[in-house]
C-alpha cells in the first residue's frame, strides 16, 4: 500500500459517518401502510460499517421516484452532515429505475474508479452479467455518495472490498487532509 495512501488513511482518525438511503416502491409502500418490513439491505449496511467502528447516523427508504430522492439526499447532507451516504436500489434498466442519474445529478466532483471497479469485481464472480451493475459514486456538499444496486451480494461486494476500505481515505480528502 503506498505511503501516500496511509498517511490520509492515519489523519482520518475520527471514524467516517454513514447513512443509507434505500430505494424501494414495495419498502416504501408496505411502511406507508404501516406494516413491519425487511430491510435487508439497509440492516446489512448498518451492520457492516458498526462492525468497522464507524458510527451509522440512521437510514431511509423512499420510492423509486426523482424528486423524492434528490430531495431525500438534499436533506441529509444538509441535516445530518454524514461523511458517506451509501443509496441501494433502484439502479437497474427498468423506467423506474433512476437512483444512479439522480445521483449523478448532484455530485460536484465523481469517483469513476468505484463503479469501474465493482463491475470488475463482480465479473470475477457472476461474469458478463456483471456488465448490468450500475453504480456512481462522488461528492456532494463535503459527503461521498456510493450508489449501489440492490441485491444483497453487491452491498456485500461493494461494502467489504471497496468502499469499506477505503472511506477514511476519502474522507482524509474531503477533510482536506
Amino acid at each position: 500500500m503506498s505511503k501516500t495512501v496511509e498517511e490520509h488513511r492515519r489523519k482520518a482518525s475520527k471514524p467516517p459517518s454513514f447513512y443509507v438511503i434505500v430505494t424501494s416502491d414495495t419498502l416504501y409502500a408496505a411502511l406507508r401502510r404501516g406494516e413491519r418490513i425487511e430491510d435487508e439491505n439497509g440492516l446489512r449496511i448498518m451492520r457492516l460499517v458498526t462492525a468497522e467502528g464507524y458510527e451509522f447516523k440512521g437510514r431511509s427508504i423512499v420510492p423509486n421516484d426523482p424528486d423524492t430522492i434528490r430531495g431525500e439526499i438534499v436533506k441529509v447532507v444538509e441535516a445530518l452532515k454524514p461523511d458517506v451516504i451509501v443509496t441501494t436500489g433502484g439502479t437497474g434498466l427498468g423506467a423506474k429505475d433512476l437512483t444512479i442519474e439522480v445521483v449523478e445529478g448532484l455530485l460536484e466532483k465523481r469517483i469513476p474508479g468505484f463503479g469501474e471497479l465493482l463491475r470488475l469485481l463482480s465479473y470475477n464472480e457472476i461474469g458478463s452479467a456483471a456488465m448490468l451493475t450500475r453504480a456512481t459514486a462522488g461528492t456532494h456538499r463535503g459527503t461521498v455518495i456510493f450508489s449501489i444496486p440492490g441485491s444483497p451480494h453487491a452491498v456485500e461486494l461493494a461494502l467489504k472490498k471497496l468502499i469499506i476500505p477505503e472511506a477514511k481515505h476519502i474522507v482524509a480528502h474531503l477533510r482536506g487532509y
